[in-house]
């Protein structure tokens, strides 16, 4: 554990998800690569484009509306829904076919385990601080089984903008009614976790998994107060 700031006593946690409490980056490879093949099977019109074309058509349905970066499931259900538009479907039949997809993502993207010290340290800390998840992605915490730890689940979408945005940080710091700089927010991303806890008032702590030099890094611009390299360092702020 790296201290770059005086902490006062913590009273409530906040945690980032994904590439935090496990790692995310394989998961999403593999709910890519699914949901072509699902494409490919259920909507072989789908196959006649390739992947470069499909990812324009993401790009440019944001350009159209500029919330969908802040809403991972709806942004994509746009883009399904263009594509096969384009493709020739119907009104009807584009938007019956991006809302079964997109089911079909919701189901791969919430199907995998945590790693059990994810689960262990969640158990302590949660049986002595509340903790309130806050996240960009759309993985459904009840199914990943991290619900029970967490007074509270804070979503981009459904809640309002996408972390660094101050949004969701206001939200947990208004469900916790406690004073922002006594709440520490716990996230892998220098940007969205570090740079939005600071910019809200948090407390932040990053979590370094890779081992990386924060004096190095690109997207090093705040220092957050305190950097671990493991989720078990955390437990130190309920045994001081």
């Amino acid at each position: 554990m790296q201290f770059y700031r005086h902490l006062g006593p913590i009273k409530a946690m906040t945690f980032d998800l994904d590439d935090t409490l496990y790692d995310n980056r394989p998961i999403i490879r593999q709910v890519e690569a699914q949901m072509v093949a699902w494409l490919h099977k259920y909507h072989p019109i789908s196959a006649i484009k390739p992947l470069s074309w499909w990812y324009h058509i993401k790009r440019e349905v944001a350009q159209e509306d500029t919330w969908l970066p802040n809403d991972v499931t709806l942004w994509r259900y746009k883009q399904i829904e263009r594509g096969l538009s384009l493709l020739g479907y119907e009104p009807k039949q584009a938007e019956q076919a991006a809302t079964e997809a997109i089911e079909e993502v919701l189901r791969l993207r919430s199907n995998f385990s945590v790693p059990q010290t994810a689960h262990e340290v969640l158990q302590k800390l949660s049986a002595r601080l509340p903790l309130v998840a806050i996240t960009n992605g759309n993985v459904d915490v009840e199914r990943i089984g991290l619900d029970p730890y967490f007074s509270a689940v804070l979503k981009a979408g459904p809640d309002g903008y996408a972390k660094p945005h101050t949004e969701l940080f206001d939200k947990a710091a208004h469900h916790l009614k406690l004073p922002k700089e006594s709440i520490l927010h716990v996230g892998d991303h220098l940007v969205t976790d570090v740079i939005g806890a600071k910019n809200s008032g948090f407390s932040s702590c990053w979590f370094n998994g890779e081992q990386q030099d924060i004096f190095s890094h690109v997207k090093a611009k705040v220092l957050p107060d305190v950097e671990v390299r493991c989720l078990k360092e955390l437990l130190l702020f309920i045994e001081r």
